[in-house]
């Protein structure tokens, strides 16, 4: 079993990233790079204790434990019929189900919540299927922007001394149902629904955008890492021991030139979705909604995928040479070695992102 197990591919400050969550398990479903596979009614019960992860490479690997002393235990998917005892027709259901986990690009709730269902994978609860409440807090401040003209198509310029989605929602929830009822015909008419729209509505609105609450939030927070380490290997080409390795400099520019045009390309998609969500309040009904409701969802898997192999690779760097740690040789072998692998797979998610043009029409 020893000789199936790594502890170098899973970057540990990757759970910076998460730190607001309650518990290991809610710290994990907050991230885009581990799936806690206890949410899958697996039939081998060491599944149920393990995690999927994505490594440096971008693979997917079961990780059996974790810990300082221990480091990461890490299992290839191709070898875990060595580690557990898989002879029989449910060990088959399992081996199925963990086969098509590990094709996933990214184990975000987002994205778990679409492939899970095409790929017909039940889960225990779909409560599972969600952010932390930490989580959702820190996500206030992005959620804002988005609930503003909501608030905005309601009550105008007054002070409805509403901060965000769930306070409005609250308001079609109180105890005086003469005030209830005559905030749902406000809105209704505001957003020519019938009333009985709007509960679906409130809660599609709040889940789409704090999904585009999160995406952005991760965007905020890995982008910063990957122009750290642009900068920091374009000191190679200054080195005098290393300028000369040709090998080196050219992978040196074919990750500038691809990280660059995949951080650009993300720009440009969260700019759409900003200037689709402005524009769909010009004429709001329930069809300008559900339209820009189907492209951001059209995009969750990409997002993630992007995303989540953006995270890994600058978390991993960023744990092992921020704050100015490692040499020039020692950082250029680390280039050459890890930080290279995967970056393709990386450039072809990004560029199998749907197509905004389609949603052209309703603009």
């Amino acid at each position: 079993m020893a000789d199936l197990l790594e502890d170098s591919g899973t970057p540990p400050s990757l759970e910076e990233y998460y730190s607001s969550a309650d518990s290991e398990a809610e710290l994990d479903m907050d991230a885009l790079h581990a799936l806690p596979l206890g949410i899958v009614p697996f039939h081998t019960s060491g599944l149920k204790r393990a995690r999927m992860i994505k490594n440096v490479h971008l693979e997917s690997v079961v990780e059996l434990f974790k810990d300082e002393s221990s480091g990461s235990g890490q299992v290839k998917i191709n070898q875990l019929h060595s580690i557990f005892d898989w002879s029989d027709e449910e060990s088959n259901e399992d081996q199925s189900i963990i086969q098509k986990l590990g094709e996933m690009n990214s184990y975000d709730v987002y994205t778990l919540r679409i492939s899970l269902r095409q790929l017909g994978i039940p889960v225990n609860e779909n409560e599972n299927l969600k952010l932390s409440e930490s989580k959702n807090k820190e996500l206030g401040k992005y959620m804002a922007e988005f609930t503003r003209p909501l608030l905005q198509q309601v009550y105008g310029n007054a002070d409805a001394n509403v901060e965000n989605l769930d306070q409005l929602i609250g308001m079609f929830k109180s105890p005086d149902q003469a005030k209830a009822l005559e905030n749902l015909r406000k809105l209704a008419k505001s957003l020519k629904m019938e009333i009985a729209e709007i509960p679906e509505f409130l809660e599609d609105y709040g889940d789409i955008f704090m999904s585009l609450a999160y995406f952005k939030e991760c965007v905020d927070k890995i982008i910063p890492n990957v122009s750290i380490f642009l900068d920091d290997i374009k000191e190679f080409k200054d080195n005098f021991q290393l300028k000369s390795e040709r090998n080196l400099i050219n992978t040196c520019d074919y990750l500038d030139e691809r990280l660059t045009d995949v951080t650009t390309s993300l720009a440009g998609r969260f700019e759409s979705f900003e200037q689709h969500s402005q524009d769909m309040w010009h004429d709001i009904n329930p069809d300008s909604f559900h339209q820009v409701k189907d492209m951001i969802a059209s995009h969750h898997a990409t997002l993630g995928g992007v995303l989540c192999g953006l995270a890994v690779k600058m978390a991993r760097w960023q744990e092992k040479f921020g704050d100015g740690r490692g040499g020039p040789v020692q950082r250029s072998e680390f280039v050459m070695s890890e930080m290279r692998a995967g970056i393709e797979v990386i450039e072809k998610i990004e560029e199998s992102a749907p197509n905004f043009s389609q949603y052209q029409a309703g603009r």
